[in-house]
Order: C-alpha cells, then sequence, then structure tokens
C-alpha cells in the first residue's frame, strides 16, 4: 500500500510538519479550524484534552479533542492532515499511562454526581410575558405609592415647621394682653381715688 501511495499527494498540508507534531493522547491542543459562514471563511478555535488518536501517521489518522462548554462535554474527531485545519498548536503535554483516554467522560459525571448529591433543591422557573407586565405593573404602582407617601410626609413637614412660628408669633400678643390688663385696673384705682379725694372736699 505504501509503494502505490508513494508518488500521490493525499493533501494539500504539509503532512511531514504535522508529522512531527507527535501528537498523542493527554496533550492539550488548540485546533485552528476554518468554517464557511454565508461564503466567507472564518477561523474558529477548539481548545481541549486528546482523548485519543487512531492510525497512526496514515493520510487517514484523526485525533479527538474534548473540551468543557458551559458546562456541557464537547468533542470533535479532526482529521490530521484535513485542510480545513489551518494551524496546529500543543499547548501543554501530559503523561498518561494510556492510549485512549475515554474514562474521562466516565470521571467527570461521577463528578458532577457528586457535586449534585451536595446541592439543595430549589424550585426555580421563568415567568411568562403576563406574569413579567403584571410584576412590573406592581412595581410601578409601589413606586407611585412610595412616592405619594414621600410627598405627604414632607408637606406634614413644612406644616410643622410652619406652625411654631404662628405660635411665637401668637405669644407676643397674649402677653400685650397680660401686660394691658393691669394698666386699665391701675387706671380705674387712680379714677376711684380721685372721686374719694373729691367727696372729701365737699
Amino acid at each position: 500500500m505504501k509503494a502505490v501511495l508513494a508518488g500521490v499527494q493525499v493533501s494539500p498540508v504539509n503532512m511531514e510538519e504535522r508529522k512531527a507534531l507527535g501528537i498523542k493522547a493527554g496533550d492539550t491542543v488548540r485546533v485552528h479550524q476554518k468554517i464557511q459562514d454565508k461564503g466567507k471563511t472564518r477561523i474558529q478555535i477548539f481548545e481541549g484534552a486528546v482523548l485519543a488518536r487512531k492510525h497512526g501517521d496514515e493520510p487517514g489518522a484523526t485525533f479527538t479533542v474534548r473540551k468543557v462548554a458551559s458546562g456541557v462535554g464537547v468533542e470533535k474527531i479532526f482529521p490530521l492532515y484535513s485542510p480545513l485545519i489551518d494551524k496546529l498548536e500543543i499547548v501543554r503535554r501530559a503523561k498518561v499511562r494510556r492510549a485512549k483516554l475515554y474514562f474521562i467522560r466516565e470521571k467527570v459525571n461521577r463528578e458532577i454526581k457528586r457535586q449534585m448529591r451536595r446541592m439543595s433543591l430549589v424550585s426555580l422557573a421563568t415567568e411568562s410575558g403576563a406574569e413579567a407586565s403584571a410584576r412590573e405593573a406592581e412595581e410601578a404602582k409601589k413606586a407611585e405609592e412610595e412616592a405619594a407617601k414621600a410627598a405627604e410626609a414632607e408637606a406634614t413637614k413644612k406644616t410643622e415647621e410652619e406652625a411654631p412660628a404662628v405660635e411665637t408669633s401668637e405669644e407676643p400678643a397674649t402677653e400685650e394682653v397680660a401686660e394691658e390688663t393691669p394698666v386699665e385696673e391701675v387706671a380705674e384705682e387712680t379714677k376711684e381715688e380721685d372721686k374719694v379725694e373729691e367727696e372729701k372736699k365737699d
């Protein structure tokens, strides 16, 4: 088979360069993948741990990469010599004792189950549009009531501040009245004395 493929170009990619990388299970790799969207090509990076490497360095060689995105495990199988892979980077190498690391899937599941045992049950739900509008209406009513209460409190404070001023203005008047009454009595007493003196003269 090797003799047949000797002069055949399997992929436009530099195959020797990809072979030299020596990707193996346990490595953390960053795969720059070309993706076509609406006639445009963009590059998407997929970074994760290599679970398995299959078919050696053959033209059909593949490697499986696993990562956890938003709490969900995602696995992708990439052909080693795919022209859709723009760039391959090995971020980290780890020493492992197995050729295939499929046990990581079960290990993650066990960890999740262990975490779920520690969790407490909580009843949470999303609210519908009608519930949301009703809640907003209630909040608006509460805000209006609070504003009205605040306005009433300010009005009562103003009236309380004005009331002492009125009382202070009334106090001198009462004192004046109190002062006036003795003067009148003194005047009456003087009149009586004058009458008594006149009678004595007569």
